[in-house]
């Protein structure tokens, strides 16, 4: 079976299309970006974590360790918000896309590799 990729991209300067889905995670949508000019398969707010993470986490990268632990709690708790994810990259490629400055602690990073964790455990009950 072909490793599944799922790529991680900040909406601002986002490069050209080049195929597979794409999905915003945030639960905000980008400051200073238009709705028709971004092209997204899908939004998916749900999957963003809660808005009182989001504010206690603030983007401190001091607190990222917290932070993926209980974004990851969040998620464990609502598989219905990432399934759309899981079932996309199981098909073809995905990117994640984001709005956070900080391309190395974001939600993005984290859910990214919540769901490659599901597609393995996943994969792995089917053998």
């Amino acid at each position: 079976m072909k490793k599944p990729a799922i790529d991680i991209c900040r909406v601002y300067g986002l490069p050209a299309d080049e195929g597979g889905a794409r999905f915003l995670v945030d639960r905000l949508w980008p400051r200073g970006v238009k709705k028709d000019a971004l092209r997204v398969d899908g939004w998916l707010k749900d999957v963003a974590p809660s808005s009182a993470l989001r504010t206690w986490f603030g983007h401190d990268p001091q607190r990222w360790d917290e932070f993926q632990h209980r974004y990851e709690a969040e998620l464990d708790a609502n598989p219905a918000a990432w399934k759309p994810l899981l079932d996309a990259a199981s098909r073809g490629p995905v990117t994640l896309l984001f709005a956070a400055h900080d391309p190395e602690h974001n939600n993005a990073v984290v859910l990214r590799d919540y769901i490659l964790r599901a597609l393995r455990s996943r994969d792995g009950r089917r053998s």
